[in-house]
């Protein structure tokens, strides 16, 4: 089981750990004003001190109004259900590359998890692979990762 307590400490801890991370690679770049105006790290010093100050006020907040049970083992199992794939899909990006990992995401979340039709899973598949295409690589001129097999066909 998971406390409320436990589960905003963690992620006030994480969320922190990034607006500390933000804050500290802000100053290589100089906060403040130059001679040419304001220095490129000014932005990202102020969202930083903001993600940190978020932080803390989540874990006092946490801390001070907890609920004693989030998340029971059943509910624990359905949302590794969620995860998992999740993390298969992150992990083979850089094997075979975004397009067939997400179209393979997308056909697995459908026809296993919604226990959706194959037909309708492959088609939304296929749609959800070709729109990451044309919006980022033909309108936006964005290359996503291709993968190893990218390479491999020579994209």
């Amino acid at each position: 089981m998971v406390s409320g307590r436990s589960l905003e400490s963690a992620t006030a801890l994480i969320t922190g750990a990034f607006g500390a991370a933000v804050v500290v690679s802000s100053l290589d770049n100089g906060i403040g004003w130059s001679s040419a105006g304001v220095d490129s790290g000014t932005f990202p010093f102020v969202v930083g001190l903001t993600i940190l100050a978020g932080s803390v006020f989540n874990l006092v907040q946490g801390w001070l109004h907890a609920r004693p049970v989030i998340l029971r083992p059943s509910e624990l199992r359905r949302l590794s259900i969620l995860f998992f794939p999740t993390a298969v899909f992150v992990g083979v990006i850089p094997l075979i590359g975004i397009y067939p990992a997400s179209a393979f995401y997308v056909f697995g979340a459908l026809a296993w998890h919604k226990r959706g039709s194959l037909l309708d899973a492959a088609l939304a598949a296929i749609g959800a692979a070709l729109a990451l295409y044309l919006i980022f690589e033909l309108t936006f001129q964005i290359s996503l990762p291709r993968g190893m097999l990218g390479t491999a066909f020579g994209f």
